[in-house]
């Protein structure tokens, strides 16, 4: 892609909404993805007490909460964004694929606690769904990343716990919510077909990647 450096939250919005679907980090297509879109100075960095600074990072929550973007587990099981123009045929396509939870299956289980909350850190849902037992928070990220990939829990926003001088620390819990339940029940709504989202998507990203192959597109769609 030729995509100048982006040095500021503001212009990343812009990027989101013009070509729609943005991984955050390695997608597998070189150079999609947020973190090889920023500037230097944007990305991870290291610092010498042990600390770090990631300017892209900070930015998803303000992202998120600005309303025109949607976040979570969506490609290959990684997080990236998705413009809310986008959405209504992304979670088309990929709700026929990965249909809704069969009753007394976990994942319905997930879904279920979450409507009746209407929102949860990662932590707290885990906890009120029973997981939390020993070697029990991978197996219920697992979950919570097929419900993600499925377009049925999105991220609202990144709470983080504050340190006793009152600054926020550490890398964030995300809030989970549903789609229908953050952006109203006609933003998960199309009026074609799966097979029809899936094509626009297709041939869509075809013109935003041109030196992506097929196949990369579709590892990323699917």
């Amino acid at each position: 892609m030729d995509c100048q450096d982006i040095t500021n939250q503001a212009q990343l919005i812009e990027l989101i909404q013009q070509i729609g679907f943005l991984p955050l980090l390695d997608s597998g297509i070189s150079g999609y993805s947020a973190e090889e879109m920023v500037s230097d100075e944007c990305r991870y960095s290291p610092l010498p007490d042990g600390g770090w600074e990631w300017l892209l990072w900070k930015w998803k929550g303000s992202i998120l909460t600005e309303g025109s973007t949607v976040y979570g587990k969506f490609f290959a099981g990684k997080a990236g964004f998705i413009s809310r123009k986008w959405w209504p045929d992304f979670c088309n396509y990929r709700r026929s694929i990965h249909p809704q939870p069969s009753a007394g299956t976990i994942e319905e289980a997930i879904l279920f606690t979450l409507q009746a909350q209407g929102s949860m850190i990662t932590r707290d849902l885990r906890s009120a769904c029973g997981f939390t037992g020993s070697n029990m928070r991978s197996k219920f990220d697992g979950y919570i990343t097929r419900l993600q990939m499925a377009c049925r829990i999105v991220t609202e926003d990144f709470v983080y716990p504050i340190d006793r001088h009152g600054h926020e620390y550490g890398w964030g819990w995300s809030l989970l919510t549903t789609p229908e339940q953050l952006y109203g029940l006609e933003s998960c709504k199309c009026d074609c077909s799966p097979n029809e989202s899936f094509e626009k998507i297709f041939e869509h990203l075809k013109g935003v990647l041109p030196n992506a192959s097929e196949n990369q597109i579709v590892r990323l769609l699917k």
